[in-house]
């Protein structure tokens, strides 16, 4: 997605670590506008896998996922971070590791929003190594749905987690895939 690659340019800054940090239009201040351009374009590429619900994971991959699920006229579930008190019940759970944060978190999604029956598409804002949507694909798996693909705003395809996944047979649609950057450039690959 070109618009996204000049916005990543434009707004975009490179910390340590391999940090891309884009908080001006993806995940502390929305762009809404823009993030509902880049859920039509999740939209488009789904078009055909008849998706029954998308699955995120809080607090940055919502927006995203609901910009997609607007145009594709299904839910949203989201896996929180924490179980907390208005998650009761019976749940899927699963360990991610955020490498923005450099943390582990035990994920849940209660059983009730997710079942053999879905049809099931992944969005997150970031793809880096692949921890996040693993974690996701393993919910799914759970779950007994049916795993269409994944998709994600930003890949850091230099950190091969996009690749892995591709390797193993699931679908990645990411709508700008970053090859490298320092604090000078960024480079995207040609999609």
């Amino acid at each position: 997605m070109k618009a996204l690659e000049e916005k990543i340019l434009k707004e975009g800054t490179v910390l340590p670590g391999n940090i891309l940090k884009v908080g001006s239009f993806l995940n502390h201040q929305l762009d809404v506008d823009f993030i509902m351009e880049m859920g039509k374009e999740i939209a488009r590429l789904f078009a055909d896998s008849k998706v029954t619900k998308i699955l995120t994971i809080e607090t940055s991959g919502i927006a995203i996922a609901m910009g997609a699920a607007v145009w594709m006229h299904i839910p949203v579930v989201f896996a929180k971070k924490h179980k907390s008190n208005n998650v009761n019940g019976e749940v899927y759970s699963t360990v991610v590791h955020s490498y923005t944060h450099g943390t582990d978190y035990t994920v849940v999604v209660s059983r009730e929003f997710l079942n053999s029956s879905d049809k099931v598409l992944i969005i997150d804002d970031f793809l880096a190594n692949g921890k996040a949507l693993n974690g996701l694909i393993d919910i799914v798996a759970q779950s007994g749905a049916e795993l269409v693909g994944t998709s994600c705003a930003i890949e850091k395809g230099f950190q091969g987690g996009g690749d892995k996944l591709r390797e193993k047979g699931i679908r990645v649609e990411s709508l700008a895939v970053i090859d490298s950057m320092d604090d000078t450039s960024i480079t995207f690959r040609k999609i």
